[in-house]
C-alpha cells in the first residue's frame, strides 16, 4: 500500500490516514477536523483547478485547501 499526500490522491480512491506532517496552530486546526492518524478518507472530488479538494470522513464531507491538505499523509487502501 502506498502513502500518498491527500492532494495526490485521485477521485473515489479509500485510504487512511498515515500522518499530520502540521505543527502549531495548522495542525491543530487540522486534528479539530476530525483528521487524526487512523482515520478512514475517501475523495469524493476536486474543483476544477484541484482546489479545494472534498473528501468524506466520518460521514461527513469536508474541502480542504490545498495548503492544509499538503500536510495530510494517507495509506491508499485501493489504488
Amino acid at each position: 500500500m502506498a502513502i500518498l499526500n491527500i492532494r495526490k490522491m485521485e477521485k473515489n480512491q479509500n485510504g487512511v490516514i498515515h500522518a499530520i506532517m502540521a505543527d502549531g496552530e495548522m495542525g491543530r486546526r487540522i486534528r479539530d477536523m476530525g483528521l487524526v492518524p487512523g482515520t478512514e478518507i475517501q475523495i469524493k472530488g476536486k474543483a476544477p483547478l484541484n482546489d479545494p479538494v472534498a473528501l468524506r470522513v466520518m460521514d461527513f464531507t469536508l474541502t480542504l485547501r490545498n495548503n492544509e491538505a499538503d500536510y495530510i499523509e494517507v495509506e491508499v487502501t485501493n489504488e
